[in-house]
């Protein structure tokens, strides 16, 4: 039974799994749109959120809150400074009065190749 276990497993072992979660949420921060299969795109729609709720509520805090979110979003990036600042700098103050639901998914049809879902997983214009 599958209770309490988090996330899909895509067909990957635990470390492609996250690799794979880390490249796509990078490339979302920084093309602001991506085209992928639905189960991707709903395995990392959540964190990404997570990601700008973040970025959005670090904001507000002190100096230190500001340093430790960060750190937090860099963890979890695996690394990429870049996009960490634009997720901080560029992203976040975007959606500054809107409560959540950042990302937004098109269905796209099947693909040719296997008749994966494809969709495209872009985030919301404000």
């Amino acid at each position: 039974m599958r209770h309490h276990v988090a996330g899909k497993k895509l067909s990957r072992s635990k470390d492609q799994r996250t690799a794979l979660r880390r490249v796509m949420i990078t490339q979302l921060f920084t093309h602001e749109r991506i085209k992928t299969t639905r189960a991707k795109a709903s395995s990392i729609r959540a964190q990404a959120e997570k990601l700008i709720t973040l970025a959005k509520n670090s904001a507000k805090g002190d100096d230190i809150k500001k340093v430790n979110a960060r750190r937090q979003a860099d963890a979890v990036l695996g690394g990429a400074p870049a996009t960490v600042k634009k997720l901080f700098d560029d992203i976040a103050p975007r959606y500054e009065n809107r409560p959540g639901g950042y990302t937004r998914v098109y269905q796209l049809g099947p693909r040719l190749g296997d008749a994966a879902d494809m969709v495209v997983l872009e985030l919301v214009e404000e």
